[in-house]
């Protein structure tokens, strides 16, 4: 695959709106042809390098271009007379970003077309101004004949790649066209309250005489949707640890767990850490806690998210399929493994999820996942008990993999969890994504009979 060329060396900032733009469009060639996750490819130094207005910009454009991809795709490809060469990709990218300000933003039209006709420059291709131009302006002029040339397209109407959909389609034929509007929406801003600082009700108030509105989350404890997203530097208490970003389905981790202080705690695949600070909060810092992952990277983020919160764990780089080390004895009374997956009940966080995932890695994740809880077992104390965990909506990495594992494992049973949220399924619950609420998230409950 051809790079994208350096862009030329210029003046400082460039008073167009150019430089969002051309970061978005890089940003987007990261993810589209060079497999890289969003959340990599957002911390590149060019988008860190922008305003704050800036830079939640440029984030919007690649997050909006992502959910409606094939939208955009199939109109680029009715606007091109040929295919763009490997060596213009980032350049398509660029084009891409444009077409979802025309068509989905309320910047005005000229000024979109002018911001992005500059970025070109700064991709080091002023030579191709004039073609983003014309190719912008020509959507302008045909869009109702375009729109309707491509609306009969399944791709283009569900905003999903044929094998999720179809897949989807046959593990939840009653929801799936629920599931699929609520995962190409925005999530929403929920927060965890520290318990150990003061309760909802009263950060609710500090929220509202900071101009802010939430609404409690009815399954969790500590829970609060905000009625309107924030950056973070703007929550009362942030910095000082009065308050966490988490989804409510993750934040119902701690609360099945049930980790009673005294106790000792594993939770394996920790990064970046928001489980288990919520396990420490609600056991009041009173665990013997052990957090693993195996990346150093992702390591850090479990420390600073306990350093913000003033929790202390153990923090060890292992990995939870191959454990060993000082740190898996003596046995541990509650595990959370929180295992790898497809992430397909997360999409609208990660929209690249749609297109990085592929059909063909669903089993190898299946294997992983059957590796971690084998590995993760014998660490578990007789009469311990384990919570199972993903962010997938597939039976197949959910409870078709706790079942399996019941089976091969006679002292090994079933906890019914006892809540009426989500979906009972054969083994555990499902947590399905919605417009307003949580997103996707399966919990499993074993427990450890014997020795």
């Amino acid at each position: 695959m051809a790079e994208p060329r350096r862009p030329a060396p210029r003046t400082p900032r460039h008073p167009s709106g150019a430089e969002p733009r051309a970061a978005a469009a890089l940003a987007l060639f990261g993810v589209r042809q060079r497999g890289r996750s969003l959340t990599r490819v957002l911390e590149h130094r060019r988008l860190a390098a922008l305003s704050p207005a800036d830079r939640a910009l440029s984030q919007e454009m690649v997050y909006g271009t992502l959910r409606t991809l094939p939208r955009l795709e199939a109109l680029l490809a009715r606007l091109l007379k040929h295919p763009m060469k490997a060596a213009d990709q980032d350049l398509e990218s660029l084009i891409l970003i444009g077409l979802y300000q025309l068509d989905a933003m309320a910047t005005p039209a000229h000024a979109a077309v002018a911001a992005t006709v500059e970025a070109s420059r700064l991709l080091g291709k002023p030579e191709k101004a004039a073609l983003v131009n014309a190719l912008l302006r020509r959507f302008l002029r045909e869009r109702a004949e375009l729109l309707e040339a491509i609306a009969k397209d399944p791709a283009v109407h569900w905003l999903f790649p044929q094998w999720l959909l179809e897949r989807l389609r046959q593990d939840w034929p009653e929801d799936w066209e629920r599931i699929i509007l609520a995962s190409n929406g925005r999530a929403p801003m929920s927060l965890r309250v520290n318990r150990r600082l003061g309760d909802r009700r009263a950060y609710a108030a500090r929220l509202a005489a900071a101009g802010m509105t939430a609404r409690p989350i009815p399954e969790c404890e500590m829970g609060l949707t905000l009625d309107r997203p924030c950056p973070t530097r703007e929550l009362p208490g942030f910095a000082e640890g009065w308050v966490s970003v988490q989804d409510g389905g993750a934040q119902l981790a701690a609360q099945l767990l049930d980790a009673a202080p005294g106790q000792r705690v594993l939770d394996a695949c920790a990064a970046p850490g928001g489980k288990t600070a919520s396990i420490l909060e609600r056991a009041d810092d009173q665990l013997d806690l052990v957090a693993i992952d195996n990346a150093p990277l992702r390591i850090k983020s479990i420390h600073e998210t306990l350093a913000r919160l003033g929790l202390t764990a153990t923090v060890v780089l292992a990995d939870a399929s191959e454990p060993r080390g000082s740190w898996t004895h003596p046995p541990f009374e509650r595990i959370l493994l929180d295992v790898p997956c497809s992430a397909t009940g997360v999409i609208r966080r990660h929209p690249d999820i749609k297109w990085l995932r592929r059909e063909t890695d669903i089993h190898a994740l299946c294997d992983l996942q059957d590796r971690l809880l084998e590995a993760v077992w014998p660490l578990l104390a007789p009469g311990g008990r384990l919570l199972y965990a993903t962010c997938s909506l597939l039976p197949a990495e959910n409870q078709e993999r706790v079942s399996a594992f019941l089976g091969r494992h006679a002292e090994a049973r079933e906890c019914p969890l006892p809540v009426t949220w989500g979906r009972a399924c054969t083994i555990g619950r499902q947590l399905l994504p919605t417009e307003d609420a949580h997103d996707g998230f399966y919990y499993a409950l074993i427990e450890q009979t014997a020795s």
